[in-house]
């Protein structure tokens, strides 16, 4: 009995004592808890604080960064050389005061045009000459004054121009004439650029000029580069100005018809199919190069593109000479002109010196588009150096590429690297591109009758330089190696070819 008690006692006991241990560690992990908490809860104050206090520093950031924006900006605001940058431009239209040296030229075209303020048709043109010598400039002033004598008297008088040198073929070309009269009137095209014939884009094109204009006149510069796709064929260009010639004769332009055909190939007309040289049948304006005097009084009528304390006496001699030495053209001068002026405004210089306008002509004379032959495919410059050998190791006068030769070189070279071999459509196609970069200018060829036709391109800078910056490709250092065998091979080709 007693052993029960006291069991039992003790049993109570224990219990007990379980029982206040257990309300004890509860009040303890309470305990905890709370300071668990309350630690979470001091740290989610100073995380946020810290949050807060980068955000601070991010904003003080962005703003000491935006107001060393404005710094910047404001150190680099300093007066340009310039007063009237347009008039170094290379596409201003110039007052007809500020034209130099084409008197002849400009009595001509001013001679042919002047029917349209009678109410006659004009005659076509052909205005030929090297490049940069005012075949652009002497058309477009002339026009400009047409337009505005004939909106004097109630007549629209429609000026069309593009430019044929990015366009690829026929169809190109006449969705531009589209493009361009549609942006002149302000109307819709109404033709998409794909998934219609090419005649209906001609519809479409003598709409938009009868709905518009009285007479017009199409200018197409370089026309001579709007070759087609098929080697074979009649060219592009003969096509165009077959149709566009004609349009007023076939009544599918009710008003006069006049065309405007700018090249730098002295023999374009020999080139052209019978039969749109019969209805173009052109006359002829002939733009010679500049002289070195022409070149100075060019740049003194642009003087002041230039504010007046800002070029030096020495500036306009300098160009004019550096300009003269590139056959006299008047683009080249411009740009350089021009070319010297940012130079002074890039490094805040008040004037333009004559340092500024040797350091502009080596930038050109490194020439820009060299730079691009880097970022060529291996292919485009295995068609470029090909090309570019032709140039350079022919004993020839000139240094004009047949493609035939050059796609001949362009084999050669293939198997020597035992690299892909592309067709000669393919060759040809990549080395016109490459006219775009103001590389090489193309010009289309014929071998006489029965002989056929093929590409001959002509190199505007320097060909050495060329393959040398080319044979920097570690692919093509084997070639790079082989000069002599290379010159061989050149004219070996060559006398192939021009003995045929």
């Amino acid at each position: 009995m007693v052993n029960l008690f006291i069991a039992s006692e003790c049993s109570k006991h224990m219990t007990g004592s379980d029982q206040g241990g257990t309300d004890q560690s509860t009040l303890g992990d309470e305990e905890t808890r709370s300071q668990a908490a309350e630690t979470e809860t001091d740290a989610a104050e100073a995380d946020a604080a810290g949050r807060s206090a980068s955000a601070r520093d991010e904003v003080d950031s962005a703003e000491n960064a935006q107001r060393s924006i404005r710094d910047m900006l404001d150190e680099e605001g300093g007066a340009s050389v310039f007063d009237n940058r347009d008039l170094v431009e290379p596409d201003t239209i110039i007052d007809e005061e500020r034209i130099v040296g084409r008197d002849d030229q400009l009595e001509s075209v001013v001679s042919f045009l002047k029917p349209t303020l009678q109410g006659n048709r004009p005659p076509n043109m052909l205005l030929y000459g090297p490049a940069g010598t005012g075949k652009s400039l002497i058309i477009g002033a002339v026009t400009e004054q047409i337009i505005e004598l004939c909106k004097s008297k109630g007549e629209r008088f429609g000026v069309v121009s593009i430019n044929c040198q990015p366009i690829n073929t026929l169809d190109q070309a006449v969705y531009e004439l589209v493009q361009t009269v549609a942006k002149n009137v302000g109307a819709e095209v109404g033709v998409p650029e794909t998934g219609v014939s090419t005649k209906r884009k001609y519809r479409r094109l003598y709409e938009l000029v009868n709905d518009n204009y009285d007479s017009v006149i199409f200018i197409l510069d370089e026309i001579d580069l709007l070759v087609g796709r098929r080697a074979n064929d009649e060219p592009a260009y003969s096509k165009l100005l077959y149709q566009l010639s004609r349009a007023s004769n076939t009544n599918e332009i009710e008003g006069r018809v006049s065309v405007a055909a700018l090249t730098n190939d002295p023999k374009f007309m020999e080139n052209i199919d019978g039969r749109a040289e019969s209805s173009f049948n052109p006359r002829d304006v002939y733009f010679p190069d500049y002289d070195a005097n022409q070149l100075r009084q060019i740049l003194k009528n642009r003087r002041d593109a230039f504010r007046p304390d800002a070029l030096e006496d020495d500036v306009i001699p300098l160009v004019a000479a550096f300009a003269a030495q590139s056959h006299g053209d008047a683009r080249k001068a411009i740009d350089l002109f021009r070319g010297a002026g940012d130079l002074a405004d890039e490094r805040g210089d008040e004037e333009v010196s004559e340092e500024h306008v040797r350091e502009s002509q080596e930038e050109i004379d490194k020439d820009r588009s060299l730079k691009l032959v880097e970022g060529l495919t291996t292919q485009k410059k295995i068609s470029l150096y090909a090309t570019a050998a032709v140039a350079r190791h022919s004993r020839r006068s000139g240094s004009s590429v047949p493609s035939p030769v050059g796609f001949k070189i362009y084999q050669w070279v293939t198997d020597e690297l035992d690299a892909d071999q592309m067709t000669r459509e393919t060759y040809v196609k990549y080395v016109k591109e490459l006219s775009t970069y103001g590389l090489i200018s193309t010009s289309r060829k014929s071998r006489g009758r029965g002989g056929g036709m093929y590409m001959e391109f002509t190199f505007t800078g320097d060909p050495t330089a060329i393959m040398d910056r080319i044979v920097e490709d570690t692919r093509l250092e084997t070639v790079g190696d082989q000069e002599e065998l290379l010159q061989s091979v050149v004219n070996a080709q060559l006398n192939e070819f021009h003995e045929k």
